[in-house]
């Protein structure tokens, strides 16, 4: 039997209109911020050229309860699209050896 190695959960979080939005999205983050494992921004531009669309990628720890309340929170807010899977491997056979 294949066992099974630990779930990674990634979280990417997608926001227009981000100068708006992006407070309403950190309050929701820092509450939530026990979950959060790793967190990258991104967003197009610099400077005075800054981008009005991000990007956070989220790595969660934490139950699946825990990261459907959070994905279902985020996406109550305008202009915020969240989505998270859950990734794993399976440990063949023949791998226990190696």
């Amino acid at each position: 039997m294949a066992e099974k190695l630990p779930i990674k959960t990634v979280m990417a979080i997608l926001i227009e209109n981000r100068r708006e939005t992006a407070e309403r999205v950190q309050k929701i983050l820092t509450a939530w911020g026990c979950l959060i494992k790793t967190r990258l921004g991104l967003h197009d531009g610099v400077l005075d050229n800054c981008s009005d669309t991000g990007l956070i990628v989220l790595e969660l720890v934490g139950s699946p309860e825990q990261h459907k309340e959070l994905c279902d929170k985020l996406n109550k807010l305008p202009g915020v699209k969240a989505n998270y899977m859950e990734l794993s491997f399976e440990k063949k056979e023949n791998q226990a050896s190696q």
